[in-house]
């Protein structure tokens, strides 16, 4: 078994799936860090191409010996909530202003889709963390 890499950093970008290019904000954060930024562009297209319309975070890892590893997570809360609610942007302010509504059965399957990545035991659970996120967007939540 070859030596374990020695890890140098490990950052999230947030980008459009299928639609990385080497300019900012990619090209710096990589270029900085030595790493091959096109070939991280090519991977990451190449995996995110059925995604295409959604921002799409990666967990970047960087090894010493400048190879990087990355993971895809699920698209933010707050962008499937501006999608399921269908309006462009949430509340500047979101106590008083309300922008649109989203109903129980779309907070569940987005709660459903996020579950890996919410610190929540249970779906019922991680639907109570998606509707915080859009009360705190200015969206009401129908039952």
């Amino acid at each position: 078994m070859p030596p374990k890499k020695k890890l140098v950093k490990t950052f999230t970008l947030q980008l459009p799936a299928g639609q990385a290019t080497p300019a900012p904000p990619v090209g710096p954060a990589l270029g900085q860090h030595g790493v091959n930024i096109m070939e991280f562009c090519k991977s990451y297209n190449a995996q995110t191409e059925s995604q295409r319309g959604d921002i799409v975070p990666a967990e970047i890892s960087v090894y010493e010996d400048r190879t990087f590893t990355f993971v895809l997570k699920t698209p933010p809360a707050a962008r499937l909530l501006i999608k399921a609610a269908g309006v462009q942007k949430g509340s500047g302010v979101p106590h008083t202003q309300k922008v649109g509504s989203v109903t129980r059965a779309q907070l569940r399957e987005i709660a459903e889709k996020k579950m890996a990545d919410l610190n929540a035991n249970d779906i019922d659970q991680a639907e109570k963390i998606i509707a915080g996120t859009a009360r705190s967007m200015g969206l009401t939540v129908a039952d």
